[in-house]
């Protein structure tokens, strides 16, 4: 199934070279996209004035971070190949690496990505969802990975934001609320500073 799914979407990427500039792009630089969006979520969070909300927020590009360095092992124990030295009559639109190919490292960082800022906001978490779904499809595309690989990635990267959100987010809160109560507030907390001298 895996296989035909594969051959499915490549055949599709045939069929619409209309979409390859937007997908490559997306495929290789969309990470971007992920960086801005747990930018929007700090944004988010320091305007709510919660400070759990604005733990999350913090705790979301460390999250991603942790997920990604967990894949390294991952993808060194699996040792598959990518899909465009396995089969080499498909279209490549990737730009090849001597990298393996499962899991995805970018489907790890958008799972993780879009998890943890579900813990910030139910909406951006919804987008970010979307964002991951269409990275772990754009790298298909590309034939840089087969679907179980983004799949895989999307879990992976998923399940380590759940993980470390949670059990990180108490002691998040608390240096959120210290910093708060410090000349840096304006980087936790929308609004002037505290006056001089007040705790």
């Amino acid at each position: 199934m895996d296989a035909r799914l594969f051959d499915g979407i490549n055949q599709f990427a045939v069929a619409t070279p209309w979409l390859h500039a937007a997908l490559t792009g997306y495929a290789s630089y969309g990470v971007l996209l992920f960086a801005a969006l747990m930018l929007a979520g700090w944004w988010y969070a320091r305007g709510t004035g919660d400070p759990r909300r604005m733990a999350a927020a913090l705790l979301a590009p460390v999250a991603t971070g942790l997920a990604i360095a967990v894949n390294q092992p991952l993808v060194a124990l699996f040792h598959e190949p990518r899909p465009y030295t396995a089969h080499p009559g498909i279209l490549v639109l990737a730009t090849r690496s001597t990298d393996f190919s499962f899991p995805s490292d970018h489907s790890v960082m958008a799972g993780a990505a879009a998890a943890a800022l579900w813990f910030v906001s139910r909406r951006l978490g919804l987008v970010t969802t979307v964002a991951a779904l269409l990275m772990g499809f754009s790298r298909v595309y590309i034939a840089a990975h087969y679907p179980h690989d983004v799949l895989a990635g999307l879990a992976v990267g998923a399940a380590v934001a759940i993980i470390v959100v949670p059990l990180a987010r108490p002691l998040a809160t608390r240096l959120v609320d210290v910093v708060g109560r410090t000349p840096m507030r304006p980087l936790v907390v929308a609004g002037p500073p505290l006056p001089a001298g007040r705790p």
